[in-house]
């Protein structure tokens, strides 16, 4: 039950909004008064599209500043806004009209700035983020990364306010930066890695974050910002991981749609054997603004699919992000074009370039978006190059999946508009449109939870790939949102994808 339909989203990945806002409250440790310093039918942190923390204290304690979104239909807004308070609540003051998204603050130690994150475009989750100041005394902001063509997220300020450090994603991997606040001068200060939830010491003289790759799970380093020396501090996983055979990520470049430089990883399975031909599964990510890195994850694990023999490729295609804005922008309206001839072009270079990957053995699994390009391969795999496909919460038919998800601002900006103002950029990218093509055995995987990409389209999916008397199966979770994240279901989950491919890539 929600209490007002007309204050759109109503649901929200994978649970429904009803009448209650999240605030933020204060608590006077003496006296243990409870105060909303963030009253209102809005909610704190946002609903969606917030920062890694979205509320800071001053350092003197006297203000707060907090991320909220005032605009009537949050479905259709980006629009979230830095506002400050005091701990005491009483007066909210909007620092910031940006019409995009504002959110992340950091104060200065010295108090005279607030560093924030910033996009420009409204209505566009996946713009840049510039990281800018907000002058506490004149209200002026300054961005500081306007020129640096990479998307900010975690923010840090040095104890002595001179330095910001902060993350950002980089070519498959997440480096650290560190910028001059008064000069505006970038140092990257980490390459070729993946590090995250990074901190620094009172002294200033060290970072300190996780680092994790491929083949070993995060652990805890420190970095000397003298020498830049980087150490590692805890090792709690080396024991599990000395049982373990997992071989490291090798990356590539090739040539994609229009010759644009596109990046791509292969992950041999354990105990690989020179002159030996292996099934290979193309892994597709989701977002579709995201990319594979060399990391850890606990879901689509790579490791995982290697692990049963398989060569595994990840490539990022158009969309992806750490490669520039304009890469990033170039799926947009475009969702079966360049990327999908970037793909194709990926899979013709590892054929070409790595003889151990076996031609006739190659198979594709994706979720989300990675599902709805699964889902378009499956109308669009002319040549039969892959012999079977794993579709997870995949996008089936874009006009019923505007009517059934949560962010509309989303289908409005990737497609120009509505399904009424815009329909024919919704038929064209619309995987539903191309059933009589389907040929190719699919795996169907879906949550009923799902409020992103709604089960609906899942069911559809099968039903299409079952008329079409096309191979198929379908594992639908009654508990699971977009994501498979209950243990039995997770195991569940891999023993299904696992036989599915091995029946089609192992005979």
């Amino acid at each position: 039950m929600f209490s007002n339909p007309d204050n759109s989203p109503f649901r929200i990945w994978n649970r429904w909004i009803d009448d209650k806002r999240s605030h933020l409250f204060t608590v006077e440790v003496n006296t243990g008064r409870i105060v909303d310093v963030t009253p209102g039918d809005y909610d704190t942190p946002p609903i969606d599209l917030g920062g890694k923390i979205d509320y800071a204290f001053s350092p003197d304690g006297k203000e707060i500043c907090f991320v909220r979104n005032t605009d009537t239909m949050i479905a259709i807004s980006t629009n979230n806004d830095l506002f400050i308070t005091t701990p005491e609540g009483g007066n909210i003051k909007r620092i910031t009209t940006n019409k995009a998204n504002d959110n992340q603050p950091v104060y200065s130690p010295d108090g005279k700035y607030i560093a924030y994150r910033a996009q420009f475009r409204a209505g566009f989750e996946s713009d840049k983020y510039r990281l800018m100041l907000y002058e506490r005394k004149t209200g002026k902001t300054i961005n500081l990364t306007e020129k640096f063509d990479r998307s900010v997220e975690e923010v840090i300020w040095s104890p002595d306010s001179k330095f910001i450090f902060f993350t950002a994603e980089d070519q498959g991997y997440n480096s650290i930066y560190r910028i001059n606040v008064e000069t505006g001068e970038i140092k990257q200060i980490t390459e070729k890695s993946y590090n995250t939830e990074i901190g620094i010491t009172p002294d200033g003289r060290f970072l300190i974050f996780k680092r994790e790759s491929i083949n070993k799970p995060a652990e805890i380093y420190r970095l000397d910002l003298a020498s830049f020396e980087v150490i590692q501090l805890t090792h709690h996983n080396d024991s599990l991981l000395a049982q373990l055979e997992m071989n490291a990520l090798e990356d590539f470049w090739f040539a994609g749609a229009g010759g644009t430089k596109v990046h791509g990883f292969i992950l041999k399975p354990p105990f690989f054997e020179s002159g030996k031909k292996y099934p290979a599964v193309f892994l597709i990510h989701g977002g579709p603004q995201s990319m594979w890195a060399d990391h850890f994850h606990y879901r689509w694990n790579a490791q995982m699919f290697a692990s049963r023999g398989y060569v595994v490729v990840m490539i990022n295609p158009r969309g992806s992000t750490g490669y520039g804005q304009k890469f990033t922008d170039e799926i947009s309206g475009d969702w079966g074009g360049k990327v999908f001839e970037d793909l194709m072009k990926g899979v013709d270079y590892v054929i070409k370039n790595f003889d151990f990957v076996d031609k006739n053995r190659i198979g594709a699994a994706g979720a989300s978006y990675g599902g709805y390009m699964i889902n378009w391969i499956a109308g669009h795999n002319d040549k039969g190059i892959f012999k079977c496909l794993v579709s997870h919460a995949g996008v089936f038919d874009l006009q019923s999946m505007y009517g059934s998800t949560e962010e509309l601002w989303f289908p409005e900006w990737e497609f120009k508009g509505t399904p009424w103002t815009n329909p024919e950029l919704y038929k064209k990218w619309s995987p539903s449109y191309y059933v009589k093509n389907f040929k190719t055995p699919t795996l169907v995987i879906h949550g009923q939870l799902d409020y992103r990409v709604d089960v609906s389209q899942g069911f559809m999916m099968f039903t299409a790939l079952q008329r079409m008397g096309v191979p198929s199966k379908m594992l639908y979770f009654p508990d699971e949102g977009h994501h498979i994240l209950k243990p039995q279901n997770a195991k569940l989950w891999w023993t299904t994808v696992f036989d599915w491919l091995d029946m089609y890539l192992k005979k």
